[in-house]
């Protein structure tokens, strides 16, 4: 059984970082593509980043890039994202995320596109 639990959210001022994780259980992830995606109220999912577990390919929201970094640990079998100088518009409930096709990770920022999902953490800025 697939498990992710995110973890690290939190009430921040504009500016600040804050980092979350994402800790995937259940199976082995190497042909996986992992993503983040956040929600407000009344939205869709939108995607933030992904990254392919083996290789490391990245790829991001035009609205985070420069600001967010994602990354995975192979050993811990966890996935990171990194945000910083975060804007209020960054709050949100952020969702990790595992697909599993085998498509260009450019064209995997759906979130009909990813299988299992993290319960959700939230991130709050404020101004």
């Amino acid at each position: 059984q697939v498990q992710l639990v995110e973890s690290g959210g939190g009430l921040v001022q504009a500016g600040d970082s804050l980092r979350l994780s994402c800790a995937a259980s259940g199976r082995t992830f190497s042909t996986y593509t992992m993503g983040w995606f956040r929600q407000t109220p009344g939205k869709e999912r939108e995607f933030v980043a992904a990254i392919k577990w083996i290789g490391g390919t990245t790829y991001y929201a035009d609205s985070v890039k420069g600001r967010f970094t994602i990354s995975r640990d192979n050993a811990k079998n966890t996935l990171y994202l990194q945000m910083n100088r975060l804007k209020p518009e960054d709050t949100a409930v952020y969702y990790c995320a595992a697909s599993r096709k085998q498509q260009s990770i450019v064209l995997l920022t759906s979130m009909w596109d990813y299988d299992y999902w993290g319960q959700g953490t939230q991130v709050t800025v404020s101004s």
